[in-house]
């Protein structure tokens, strides 16, 4: 290598080196490089790290979904298999056997009806003009012990309709409301509960369904209720049978239960009488006949179903539940109707229900004999017309003027009083005459101490009528007379609906018994309360009873006979302590104005005269009847007979 060589080669090296010192950064330009390269390095780790999130987020997302898919095809798995299973038991119903249970009220402006959705039937209905003995709302049947079933056979699977929900339906559109209110200008209004099939891909189908059609009134508390059968006539069988399957728990209303006027169902044969169950004790009747309605009858109230063509059977029964949780529990009411169902396309079952009170006038209307649940004496057809003819109309009548009801009976007993006014002026005459005789009925008496001697005291008394013109009898029979009347107000009172929560004096409600005084423990035969109507009706009877007697100069009466008249009122006080004060109010009027017409009559009436008009009939020849003398003739060979057998006894 020469010198040249050398020296290029070392400028280059001085020049290289000089290069790297001019061209190296200086400490500010080397931090500022450093913090760029660590910033770099930031974004870069911060990128990485987000990347991994997304990675892992897509890959959750992924698995999620990978997850719902599987779910998805085990759930419509589990859903078709469920559907089947669904199907097998309740045939094309199947979708309506699940849902949410929805309460629709309806009402008019007499009713208030709450159907639910499960069912289509009411669960519980208020009448709205009415109120318990406490004043809460009166319901007719419990809503959690109420089933109503249409009962029948699907390709072989026995169906209640009480299993399913149905949809509610206004002029044949969905509705998705809670509350239906006829308008007070509408005369009435139509809707319905639709329980719909299913078609053969398992989908709801609209156009084969079961409806329960409503029509519902201004006013009325009768409603029309069609139960049309629509498409399903490859479902039902045309030659299968179908029931209404009726079960209610009936509310206590009153304050006071009517021994004679209780909770019971009547039914009426379709071209026969009413008949109905005991209202005393549970029963059960099977009826093989055909049948108008069916009615669970309380008191006052009733729920009763009406075919508008007929029913082809039933069984009916009543039962009373030991333990109970409601304590307005009544009794329990349960029938099974057999409906005349005829299978095809499009079938109707027109049928109504009665939702209302027992009112003789109100279910008169119908001309279906409703009115026969109002308990008249209708077992005697004498009761039952002075009920329906006399009292009823004028009881009606005096009640449309606004008067206070104590007044009405008033009123209504000095009515009555006064029909019967010829009756017990006879039966005054009657007993005077019989005071009149006393002396010599006494002396006859006395001629004829002796018990063989009986047969000749007994014509001698006789004849001593004949001659006068009196008669026994002539007391009793008038008196006789009377007794229907008093026999249809017993009935009457304690059924009048009109009666029900009217106040008069210290009685609250007319239609139950008035309590001045409760008691802390229990009479038996008398009850935990006493009745001033009650008290006062009996020591008005025992006095009545009493003078009775002194007016008919039955002085000489034997003693077992007048402790049976003093006996009878108290009786009555046991019976009537808990019974309508309505009633015993009526009778205690009774007594008093019967006390007034006796003092009237025994002032009107001069015994002297009668006495002289006795002693101008004994002078009178006696035309003896032909029943005076078979009955002489009888005596006679009695008396023969009673003769003889001295004698024989004397051999």
């Amino acid at each position: 290598m020469d010198k040249n060589t050398i020296i290029g080669f070392s400028l280059i090296a001085l020049i290289l080196i000089g290069y790297s010192f001019w061209m190296s950064p200086s400490k500010e330009e080397l931090a500022e490089r450093q913090r760029k390269t660590d910033s770099i390095a930031h974004v870069r780790e911060t990128q990485r790290i987000n990347d991994s999130i997304r990675i892992a987020q897509e890959r959750e997302i992924l698995e999620k979904e990978r997850l719902q898919a599987v779910e998805s095809s085990v759930d419509s798995f589990d859903q078709q298999t469920n559907y089947i299973a669904k199907r097998e038991k309740y045939s094309v119903f199947a979708n309506a056997s699940e849902g949410e249970s929805n309460v629709l009220t309806v009402e008019n402006n007499v009713l208030r009806l709450m159907i639910d959705s499960k069912g289509g039937f009411p669960k519980q209905v208020e009448l709205k003009d009415y109120y318990t003995w406490d004043s809460l709302p009166l319901l007719l049947f419990d809503a959690n012990h109420t089933s109503f079933d249409l009962n029948f056979f699907a390709q072989n699977r026995n169906i209640n309709t009480s299993e399913f929900y149905f949809k509610p339906y206004l002029n044949d559109r969905p509705f998705d409301g809670e509350t239906l209110t006829l308008p007070e200008e509408n005369d009435s209004l139509v809707f319905s509960m639709r329980l719909f099939t299913d078609d053969l891909a398992g989908n709801v189908n609209t156009d084969k369904y079961i409806e329960y059609q409503y029509i519902i009134k201004q006013n009325h508390y009768m409603i029309d209720f069609n139960i049309n059968i629509i498409g399903l006539q490859d479902v039902i069988a045309s030659n299968g049978f179908m029931t209404i399957n009726w079960i209610a728990d009936l509310q206590r209303q009153e304050k006071s239960v009517d021994r004679f006027n209780g909770s019971t169902i009547f039914y009426k044969n379709l071209n026969d009488d009413v008949d109905n169950l005991s209202e005393s004790k549970d029963e059960q009747e099977i009826i093989k006949s055909r049948l108008k309605w069916i009615s669970f009858k309380q008191r006052f109230f009733s729920s009763t179903i009406v075919a508008k063509d007929q029913f082809d059977n039933a069984t009916v029964s009543t039962t009373t539940k030991k333990i109970v949780s409601n304590p307005r529990y009544l009794k329990t009411m349960k029938t099974d109707i057999g409906l005349p169902y005829q299978s095809s396309s499009e079938s109707t079952i027109p049928l109504s229900f009665y939702f209302g009170p027992n009112s003789y006038y109100t279910l008169s209307t119908y001309n279906m004999d409703l009115e026969r649940q109002v308990p008249l004496g209708w077992e005697f057809f004498l009761l039952a017309w002075i009920n329906v003819y006399i009292v009823i109309p004028v009881f009606d009548l005096l009640g449309s003027y606004g008067w206070n009801y104590g007044i009405v009976i008033l009123v209504l007993t000095i009515l009555l009083k006064l029909i019967l006014f010829p009756i017990a002026y006879k039966t005054y005459f009657s007993s005077a005459k019989m005071r009149v005789l006393k002396p010599e009925v006494d002396e006859i008496n006395a001629r004829y101490p002796k018990q063989e001697d009986a047969m000749k005291k007994q014509q001698a008394i006789m004849t001593l009528y004949k001659q006068a013109g009196a008669s026994p009898m002539g007391g009793c029979l008038p008196v006789l007379l009377q007794m229907p009347i008093l026999f249809a107000m017993f009935r009457f009172f304690p059924s009048s609906i009109e009666l029900r929560q009217k106040s008069f004096l210290w009685a609250t409600d007319l239609s139950s018994y008035d309590s001045i005084l409760d008691l802390p423990f229990n009479i038996p035969f008398y009850g935990d309360h006493v009745s001033l109507f009650t008290l006062l009706m009996t020591i008005s009877t025992i006095i009545y009873s009493k003078v009775n007697s002194q007016m008919m100069g039955q002085t000489n009466q034997m003693p077992g006979m007048k402790m049976i008249m003093y006996l009878m009122p108290v009786m009555f006080l046991g019976i009537f302590n808990s019974y309508a004060a309505g009633l015993s109010y009526y009778y205690l009027l009774a007594n008093l104005i019967t006390f007034a017409q006796m003092f009237v009559f025994r002032f009107a009436i001069n015994e002297d005269k009668v006495r002289a008009q006795i002693e101008i009939n004994k002078k009178k020849p006696i035309k003896k009847s032909n029943f005076q003398k078979r009955l002489e003739e009888a005596q006679k060979a009695q008396q023969r007979q009673l003769n003889q057998q001295k004698q024989s006894k004397k051999k």
